[in-house]
């Protein structure tokens, strides 16, 4: 018996150090989250998201897809998944996956006062924002998981029965006292039933594993609303005191889900006393047995933790725009959404991307076509003037000195590709992706910002100007305005009625080109595509006959070959 003791509190001496030194491990990395937010400030984000993550985060969004959303046409054309890491500092699932849908989402009512009321109050109070983020951080995210795969799809999954557990963990335990009787035959009753457990635990735990890892960040969520208590603060309190309503529902998932879902089990903190944890629950499957009442709650709770995504999402969006801010040293504005009028207005406006960009400014009441050599920065300034009014619209935050337009639903057709798969050339792809901002614009809804770049490509050239004209013409619509750039000078002339132009230019000098990556009024009036190719190293002769090509084509108006 004495042997028994001993074995016994060396057992509760080992727990109780492991308690304590995944305590301290626990606060050794709190202390440090708080000095790095504290460094981070005004920087950059260095928020890592991996390709299996990356895949999880629009899931939210396309839960939630509204009439005026970004279209993937659109959001792929204008890079936004590059915007999208710029401006994320989120730290959890919930406000990665909102901030991806607020991005996708233009606000189509001037609706942003309690918007700006939370970034300003998290941008002022240090203390308050860090505690939050730290919130955030302890609730993590879902990791290649997101909760809206599994929300609607409970049904699938076939829950065994409890019993055969439950028989083997009686018989362990009628089998521990057995063995004060007959040591050597209940000693070996324990060891098939914990090989049989383990077994059967691998095996179902395969089945149920992704369900687990969602489970554990509802957990996580729940546990974070909690810790908002602790945090008293006026203007936050207005958006957490909706999560306080859900308590009974929230306590009834928690009550018992440690044995589950610890947030420091399924955070990967690996202490001692939860890798303890793990193997009790390998053995005697008591995890399985909570699983089910959860699988229940979820179920049948799937309203409840949508609004509580919602809610979290949203405020973690608020700090992550905070941060952004901050990180762009003054460099930006708040945007002024001019109800009735049809200007687009943005002064030294820049791309959020780009590390040492060019400012540039335009003010258009009408469609814009733009012009210009090779490489001088008429695509870059298409996408520049399209993210400025996605994130007006989303974010509140522009990359300009002052930007003033409507509220716009925003189309694109810049960066197509032949629709291999589906049969379709690049020109029937770039007709369709046309005709569907045209479509657009006989529904009801703001005006339609759209940004097309070199219309036509995919056809010749005597159809593609005359269609072009067409269609360009047609987007000059009282709904819509379209900012556009074309290689075709000939455009310039035959839209000058409907079009304001401008163009951007480059030097060519012997050996090099040069660009300002300035926007200037009017049509382009020269070109250097012939001259890159001697740049390069192409054959003098083959470059000088490309060229008195062109002259003669210029002055003529036929082309010699």
């Amino acid at each position: 018996m004495q042997v028994y003791v001993t074995v016994l509190g060396i057992i509760v001496a080992i727990l109780v150090i492991a308690a304590i030194l995944g305590k301290r491990n626990e606060l050794k990395a709190e202390k440090y989250f708080r000095s790095k937010a504290r460094r981070n400030w005004g920087k950059p984000s260095d928020i890592d998201i991996r390709e299996n993550r990356r895949k999880a985060i629009p899931k939210y969004y396309e839960n939630h897809i509204e009439e005026s959303s970004i279209d993937d046409i659109t959001w792929n054309d204008l890079g936004l998944d590059a915007v999208y890491d710029r401006v994320n500092y989120c730290q959890s699932g919930a406000g990665q996956e909102y901030l991806y849908y607020r991005l996708r989402t233009p606000m189509q009512t001037d609706d942003f006062d309690s918007f700006e009321k939370q970034v300003e109050n998290f941008t002022n109070k240090e203390d308050m924002r860090i505690e939050t983020q730290l919130i955030f951080a302890k609730m993590a995210n879902y990791g290649k998981y997101s909760l809206y795969d599994y929300i609607g799809s409970l049904d699938d999954l076939k829950m065994p029965s409890r019993l055969p557990h439950i028989i083997a963990d009686i018989l362990i335990l009628i089998s521990i006292f057995g063995c004060f009787i007959k040591f050597e035959i209940f000693l070996l009753v324990i060891i098939a039933c914990l090989l049989y457990n383990a077994v059967t635990y691998f095996i179902i735990k395969g089945d149920i594993s992704p369900y687990i890892y969602i489970f554990g960040y509802i957990n996580r969520m729940f546990c974070g609303i909690d810790l908002f208590k602790k945090i008293k603060d006026g203007t936050l309190s207005e958006e957490t005191k909706v999560f306080f309503q859900y308590e009974k529902e929230i306590d009834s998932f928690k009550r018992g889900s440690w044995i589950i879902l610890d947030p420091a089990r399924l955070s990967g903190s690996g202490d001692a006393i939860n890798m303890l944890l793990d193997y009790v629950c390998m053995f005697t499957h008591i995890d399985l047995f909570k699983f089910k009442s959860m699988y229940k709650f979820v179920k049948n709770h799937g309203q409840l933790l949508d609004d509580i995504v919602t809610g979290l999402g949203r405020i973690e969006t608020e700090i992550s725009v905070a941060c952004y801010r901050a990180s762009l040293d003054g460099k930006y504005c708040k945007p002024e959404f001019t109800e009735g009028a049809t200007d687009y207005e943005a002064l030294d406006i820049y791309h959020p991307c780009m590390t040492d960009p060019v400012l540039n400014s335009i003010k258009a009441n009408r469609g814009v076509l733009i012009t210009g050599s090779n490489a001088s920065g008429k695509s870059t300034f298409l996408k520049t003037s399209a993210i400025a009014a996605v994130m007006a619209q989303t974010i509140h935050t522009v990359n300009a000195s002052s930007y003033k337009a409507p509220l716009y639903r925003i189309y694109s057709s810049m960066a197509l590709r032949d629709d291999l798969a589906g049969g379709d050339s690049y020109y029937i792809v770039e007709i369709k992706s046309l005709k569907r901002i045209l479509d657009a614009a006989n529904t009801g809804g703001n005006r339609i910002f759209c940004l097309i770049d070199e219309v036509l490509r995919g056809t010749n050239t005597i159809e593609r100007i005359a269609a072009s004209t067409q269609i360009l013409k047609s987007l000059d619509h009282k709904n819509i305005q379209c900012f556009a750039a074309t290689h075709d000078i000939e455009l310039t002339e035959l839209l000058k009625d409907s079009y304001d132009n401008y163009h951007f230019e480059g030097e060519v000098t012997d050996s090099d080109v040069h660009f300002s990556y300035m926007i200037k009024e009017g049509p382009a009036t020269n070109r250097n595509a012939i001259k890159l190719l001697s740049i390069i190293g192409y054959d003098p002769k083959i470059v000088e006959d490309a060229q008195n090509m062109a002259d003669e084509f210029t002055r003529t108006g036929i082309w010699q070959g």
